[in-house]
């Protein structure tokens, strides 16, 4: 077993980004001001140093504002004796009543391994249902279904190293430039140094990730599998089928004979790009081929998933280095919790929930009283079974169903009218805490102490660095008390997160002695000690191999050892019609996670982005009537969003996209999967999230307003979009009707009764602004008119508690420059001190441009908006 110190130099903490899948390593240090100093680790196999926009801000984002410090029980503060007898008592109640099936788990992927280890082992040894399902079913379940399909097993067959040792890249539905960004950075760094290596993007939208592409291929909303067939194909006529590997593999006839009847047309891609596409795949043996969410999260994801394998099994170019599909999840723990069996279809250790062989050697190492015998709920209908009255208590841990569920106002209601409702989480401020029945304060990332799996099989140590604050506790714990309540204890009896991972390595060297994939048993034997100086592993571990790849040599874990190619028939994405003649895709931005609970907190990470948007190709905008910075109604029959437009021919007509960060926390109308209907893959359970037929309209403000405080403003609005910033908060305003006294409407927005004010008003032309400030300092400013609303947004944010200079002309002295929107989060650079550097004639590459500023030397991510504003702004040459 490899170990490493736990401090690497004086205080500093090794640790693992909570943030994607990537699974970064972290040196962190208290910095004595409430936060901490957080750095890459440079000895991280899967980082090396490198952090992106996220992890390099982790350090703002540990404040104790709007933590849960106690158990709320019924909206009072209890102790934790009596609220774990209430939740106890509450789900055996149900059970005995009901059975096991009318309770639930919703569990996520920011849970650690240990934590997951142990929900699972409650719900599906001792409760005896398998309605525990994970948030992670919303990104990566197509990919389990497609590697099971093929593999027998959901096995990553590659390491991260292969993406620099490939000679081809192919990026399918995968923005990794923004949602990825270290494993863009390790791509982006190999083909600097090896100019000859080739990257495709697959993506109906042009993205960051595009900018090192030497093609992208804006292939149609829902064509993938249409591709993958075509290059299937492709690959037969070629002549590049591997016919020694084919030995290993059924299906192949049968899947080309469906690839032949599949029609390329449907790709909606230029003849030419397609042909460049195929031949570039065919004739390079090193190519991998990496997808994420725009492949999964689909009503025939699964399907996609198998059309990408089919090709990697039909070349034989999988298992080895520099070769191979690559699933990159979005979740840091996705991987771990697919390990334990956190799916409502699964059994831990990759064990088969419906193989009665693998149920009771799992339950004879519990020693479990029950077993679940069936697969549970899925996420989508677990919540209609809320809605629906079969689920009579839910435990919802650390995540937000109420926002990021498919019909979130559905959801929402079915959660609000369920009869008991326990949610873990480190705030009671989500949309889905404030309906809770019992709230438990549970321990944030830099509090806890455990493991993850990343993306490519490396299980890393996550170490606590803050002492745990006021009555937080571990999820494990609260678990296992509640287990132990439950008449459990025994079973439940651990003492520390070292005892759960021993006892769950163990159990995984009976999964590999039934001929599983994950078995980690090796470790098995783990001391606390060892357990604690713990350095980052690939799995498996154990006796017959230690890391590496799999599927090289063509052993699979099917019953005959063959992998299995599958005949897939494209569907497309549910149809447009008049009334919804837009196809909507949501994703995320380069800055934000998820629902913000924790990167919202980062003043840094709200001013690349600060307000939910909808990007519309300038064609419908004009059809539409609509210009920049118009607000936009999207709506259909699940539910409608107000957000800001952006104009862009980032993407094609007809197509719309908009991220899924924002909540009713900080925006009146943005929660996007309110638009997302709850359409699923058949197989997977994956809700199509990036398909849905919505309309658009202008929204008729008649008035729009910008404003900034040093306290939370109260919205008093129509429309409104909240962010941090330095030393207090900025927020975007609109209304369909105007106040009738501005500074009435300013005070009580900022709520300050008796502030000294300032004001220019200009009734006629429906203009305000407005001032507060005390002893000479800025409290808060208030700007509206009748259009949106031009002033110096980054400029007037950094005013707020210094001497107040003209704050009512919106815009800086002359001695104090604006710098401008944000384009480097990291080291806060803005986009007007770009455009003079570019301008002076010395800072004309992004190279040049990171010399000068050094925007783009920290984690590269605003690199791809460099080059494009160095098209923007370079001045012309002089004609001769």
């Amino acid at each position: 077993m490899t170990v490493q110190p736990r401090a690497v130099e004086a205080d500093h903490i090794r640790t693992t980004c909570p943030y994607c899948g990537v699974g970064c390593g972290i040196l962190a240090k208290v910095d004595g001001k409430g936060g901490l100093t957080v750095k890459g680790d440079p000895d991280h196999p899967a980082n090396k140093g490198r952090l992106c926009s996220k992890g390099s801000a982790l350090g703002e984002t540990v404040g104790l504002e709007g933590r849960l410090l106690g158990p709320r029980v019924f909206g009072q503060e209890v102790s934790w004796e009596d609220a774990l007898g209430v939740v106890a008592k509450r789900f055996s109640r149900v059970i005995a009543d009901h059975g096991p099936d009318a309770v639930a788990f919703y569990v996520s992927g920011q849970l650690l391994t240990e934590d997951y280890y142990v929900a699972n082992k409650l719900m599906k040894g001792f409760i005896g249902s398998a309605n525990i399902d994970t948030n992670s079913r919303l990104c990566m379940a197509s990919s389990v279904a497609g590697h099971k399909r093929a593999f027998g097993s959901d096995t990553v067959p590659g390491l991260y190293e292969d993406l620099e040792l490939a000679d081809l890249v192919v990026l399918t539905g995968s923005n990794l430039a923004w949602c990825h960004p270290v494993l863009y950075q390790r791509i982006a760094a190999a083909k600097a140094a090896r100019p000859e290596m080739k990257i495709v993007v697959v993506d109906p939208r042009r993205t960051a990730t595009c900018d090192i592409a030497d093609l992208h291929l804006a292939i149609a909303p829902g064509a993938d599998a249409a591709l993958f067939n075509a290059l299937l194909v492709a690959i037969a006529d070629a002549g590049a089928v591997d016919l020694g590997y084919l030995s290993n593999v059924a299906g192949y006839a049968e899947a080309l004979t469906a690839a032949c009847a599949s029609d390329p047309a449907t790709t909606g891609l230029p003849a030419a790009d397609l042909a460049e596409f195929l031949r570039l795949w065919t004739s390079t043996e090193k190519v991998v081929t990496v997808y994420s969410q725009g492949i999964n999260q689909s009503s025939s994801g699964s399907d996609k998933v198998n059309a990408i394998l089919n090709c990697h099994l039909a070349t034989g170019r999988i298992g080895r280095p520099g070769m191979g599909p690559f699933s990159v999840t979005g979740q840091p723990n996705a991987m771990g919790g697919r390990e334990v069996g956190g799916l409502a279809n699964m059994l831990a250790c990759h064990l088969d929930l419906e193989n009665q062989a693998h149920r009771d050697a799992v339950q004879g190492f519990w020693a479990s009283p029950t077993m679940a015998q069936k697969p549970g709920l899925k996420a989508v209908d677990m919540f209609r079974g809320v809605a629906d009255g079969t689920i009579k208590a839910i435990w919802i841990i650390h995540t937000n169903p109420a926002v990021t569920m498919p019909d979130a106002d559905a959801v929402a209601a079915a959660v609000k009218a369920c009869p008991f409702v326990v949610v873990s989480d480190i705030t009671a401020e989500t949309d889905t805490a404030r309906l809770a029945h019992v709230l438990l304060p549970a321990t944030a990332w830099g509090e806890k102490d455990g493991s993850v799996t990343n993306s490519d099989r490396t299980i890393s140590r996550q170490r606590s660095i803050l002492p745990r604050p006021g009555k937080a506790r571990p999820d494990w714990w609260i678990l296992a008390q509640v287990a132990r309540r439950m008449g459990h204890g025994q079973a439940f009896a651990w003492e520390t997160e070292a005892e759960i991972f021993a006892e769950y390595a163990a159990l995984s060297g009976i999964a590999g002695a039934l001929g599983g994939d994950f078995d980690i048993s090796d470790l098995a034997s783990l001391s606390g000690a060892d357990y604690d100086a713990l350095a980052p592993f690939t799995w498996p571990q154990n006796p017959r191999q230690r890391g590496g790849r799999f599927f090289g040599t063509g052993r699979f874990h099917t019953p005959d050892a063959r992998a299995r190619m599958l005949p897939i028939t494209p569907r497309a994405p549910q149809l447009l019609t008049l009334e919804h003649p837009f196809r909507l895709n949501t994703g995320r931005i380069r800055d934000q996670w998820h629902t913000m609970t924790r990167s919202g907190k980062s003043p840094r990470l709200s001013q690349h982005l600060a307000e939910p948007f909808v990007e519309v190709h300038p064609a419908d905008a004009t059809s539409l009537n609509i210009r920049p910075d118009d607000l936009v109604v999207l709506s259909n029959g699940h539910g409608r969003c107000i957000l800001r437009v952006l104009i862009s021919r980032n993407l094609a007509p007809g197509q719309i996209f908009a991220p899924m960060h924002w909540t009713a926390e900080t925006a009146s109308a943005a929660r996007i999967d309110t638009l997302v209907p709850g359409i699923v893959d058949p197989i997977s359970g994956q809700p199509e999230s990036k398909a849905a037929a919505v309309a658009a309209a202008l929204y008729p403000a008649q008035w729009f307003g910008f404003a900034v405080s040093a306290t939370p403003l109260q919205p008093q609005s129509d429309y409104w979009a909240r962010a941090r910033v330095p030393g207090g908060w900025r927020m975007e305003l609109a209304g369909l009707h105007a106040p009738e006294d501005w500074t009435a409407y300013a005070r009580a927005l900022f709520d300050l009764a008796e502030a000294e004010a300032a004001t220019v008003i200009d009734t006629k032309r429906g203009l305000a602004r407005i001032a507060f400030h005390a002893e000479g300092r800025l409290l808060a400013a208030l700007f509206a008119g009748p259009e949106p609303v031009a002033v110096a947004r980054d400029h007037l944010a950094s005013r707020l508690n210094e001497p107040e200079t003209a704050a009512l002309a919106g815009r800086p002295r002359a001695d104090l420059p604006d710098p401008g929107a944000t384009v480097c989060a990291c080291l806060n650079v803005g986009i007007n001190t770009i455009r003079a550097a570019i301008q002076s004639g010395h800072a004309l590459t992004v190279a040049a441009l990171g010399e000068a500023l050094g925007a783009g030397t920290s984690c590269g991510s605003c690199r791809p908006e460099l080059a494009g504003l160095l098209t923007r702004f370079k001045l012309p040459e002089a004609a001769e």
